[in-house]
């Protein structure tokens, strides 16, 4: 599948400001950047960094005035749907080290306080089957609402409320695996499913000692998607992150695909 990407950004700030942007997708093996271009007005800074787990990179900026970042990109996408529901969960004294981070609680997803929940409603389950029975959950009682929530909303604010947008969904699924003791991070991407057209985030498990994408929204498949970057919680893996006040002007994100 080829997926054709375009970002477009547009902000103003009245003082020197340092932006890291994570907007690029990334060139992995199951998603080959075929052609990519970035372009910004004018910047005094400009250096390439690496992301969250080695997957992606960031970019620092330095701007002052209007911002405008322009995007677009090319992916030749192989990656496989698989039905997770058959996958095995890794026992976590037998988790690689890089996973452990993924297992504990984190700013917005406090799998701790969820542990009896899980243990009481999928207890029956285990390993891929029990988190198929997460993700359906999510997505039958959860309503997407957008303007339901904002940065501060956390997993157990989005549980309580039954409702929330992409990254809520996410945070949800996240954390009732790490309550499963299954290793699970925020994942954010582009998805030509996503309405209305924006970043997406979903859910990465770990199952059968491999990463598989997961969307509780249902709006797009793992075979769809094309990563951003990845992290414990959005916290991680913001596509822009300032660091004095920045205006909007104008945003958008377009997905195609190509066959």
């Amino acid at each position: 599948m080829i997926l054709n990407l375009e970002a477009r950004l547009a902000y103003r700030t009245q003082q020197p400001t340092d932006v890291l942007l994570q907007l690029e997708a990334a060139d992995l093996p199951d998603q080959t950047v075929v052609s990519a271009h970035i372009d910004f007005s004018d910047i005094s800074n400009f250096a390439r960094v690496p992301a969250e787990s080695g997957l992606g990179e960031r970019i620092w900026l330095r701007t002052e005035g209007d911002f405008r970042c322009d995007y677009s990109a090319r992916l030749d996408l192989n990656r496989p749907h698989l039905d997770i529901s058959g996958f095995g969960a890794v026992p976590p004294h037998l988790l690689p080290g890089d996973t452990v981070r993924y297992l504990l609680p984190s700013r917005y997803c406090p799998s701790d306080e969820f542990q009896a929940f899980v243990a009481a409603e999928f207890g029956h389950l285990t390993g891929g089957a029990r988190i198929a029975a997460i993700r359906d959950w999510i997505h039958s009682t959860f309503s997407y609402a957008p303007g339901s929530s904002n940065a501060q909303t956390t997993a157990l604010d989005s549980f309580v409320q039954r409702q929330g947008v992409c990254r809520d969904f996410a945070h949800v699924l996240i954390t009732l695996a790490r309550a499963s003791a299954i290793p699970a991070r925020f994942v954010s991407v582009y998805a030509p499913g996503a309405s209305p057209p924006d970043f997406h985030a979903v859910a990465e498990i770990y199952l059968d000692g491999d990463w598989h994408l997961i969307d509780a929204t249902g709006m797009a498949s793992a075979d769809s998607i094309a990563r951003i970057g990845v992290g414990a919680d959005a916290a991680d893996v913001a596509f822009m992150t300032s660091f004095s006040p920045l205006e909007l002007v104008a945003q958008s994100v377009s997905v195609t695909v190509s066959q």
